[in-house]
């Protein structure tokens, strides 16, 4: 049997090379695998959990299946849609927040770490957005979801939902158990100033992110401005101890080359920097111009993204609305 795949990405638009990296280029992967079956949702109720402006939210929801597209996912194979256009997840998140208990939503550590100490001024639906999550990826079946580790959590829960909705009911595999597709190299990539820090689009400094629409010279500055150490570049994977920076950029390297972090160390071992961001800057370059020339591209054509949009939507409350269906006779509706 096929894999069911499903994930979701924001729509906080300017995404840049960790979200490429870290979630991405794992799509594409996926969506080209003739034994999966792959589903993208722009998650557009996840993203109001904050304050957006409404006319930036729907360009940002634009600019994420222009990146979908671009980066190599194809729409004919695999379901792009926003979620907020199917009913069915708000409905879902509903039914499955009353089988969810209140200890297992304060077990997650994301929303401690996004509320901050004023966590009281926190949305709502901040708190609950895992639970969201889940119907998410519960109204499709899907057997499988590609998740980095700060999702693992959220994956969890959505497991013990499932379970617990199926034992309550007495409706053995009704919610399918989906199993983590976790990428163990490369899914973190850190910011360019600080290798302790994530890369991100909040980060005040632009010179901390390699944004996927950057220009060749914009990447070239980035990089050789990037923050290194004094020490050449290590022999072994041993020496990158306490050397976040240089871990960094050779994680970066390597994933865009498709080598191992081994072989990529064995490539530039003793080193300068200089020589490391030379070829780093070139291979980025190499990889994301493309990826940058095509979602400008398809930024002016509005109509064909909606219509992606459009037929994916329909597409997905094909499967969705089935199973909300069958939700309501197990629950009485």
């Amino acid at each position: 049997m096929k894999k069911k795949i499903f994930s979701g990405v924001q729509p906080t638009g300017n995404l840049h090379l960790g979200n490429y990296l870290g979630a991405i280029k794992n799509f594409v992967s996926l969506s080209n695998d003739n034994e999966n079956e792959c589903i993208f949702c722009v998650v557009d109720l996840h993203a109001i959990t904050v304050t957006q402006d409404p006319a930036i939210l729907r360009e940002n929801i634009r600019e994420t299946v222009a990146t979908f597209i671009a980066s190599g996912i194809d729409p004919k194979k695999s379901i792009i849609f926003n979620q907020s256009q199917v009913v069915a997840h708000a409905e879902a998140a509903w039914i499955l927040s009353c089988t969810a208990k209140m200890g297992w939503l304060n077990r997650m550590t994301q929303f401690k770490e996004k509320a901050g100490k004023d966590k009281e001024k926190a949305s709502v639906g901040l708190y609950s957005y895992p639970i969201l999550m889940a119907a998410d990826i519960l109204l499709y079946d899907s057997t499988h979801v590609p998740v980095g580790n700060d999702q693992k959590q959220h994956l969890e829960l959505c497991r013990d939902i499932a379970q617990k909705f199926n034992n309550d009911f007495k409706v053995d595999d009704f919610f399918k158990i989906p199993e983590p597709l976790i990428q163990k190299e490369f899914s973190r990539i850190m910011s360019l100033k600080d290798g302790s820090k994530k890369m991100s689009k909040s980060d005040l400094s632009d010179l901390s992110r390699i944004n996927l629409t950057d220009e060749k010279d914009e990447i070239l500055n980035k990089i050789k401005k990037a923050k290194t150490d004094s020490l050449s570049i290590p022999t072994n994977i041993k020496e990158f101890v306490d050397r976040p920076e240089a871990r960094n950029l050779i994680g970066i390297y390597s994933s865009l080359a498709s080598m191992t972090f081994e072989d990529t160390i064995q490539k530039f071992s003793g080193k300068n920097f200089s020589e490391l961001k030379e070829n780093l800057s070139q291979i980025l370059i190499d990889n994301l111009n493309p990826i940058s020339n095509e979602i400008k591209k398809l930024l002016k054509e509005k109509s064909y993204l909606d219509k992606i949009l459009e037929d994916g939507c329909q597409k997905a409350d094909n499967i969705a609305s089935k199973k909300i269906k069958k939700i309501h006779d197990i629950v009485g509706f």
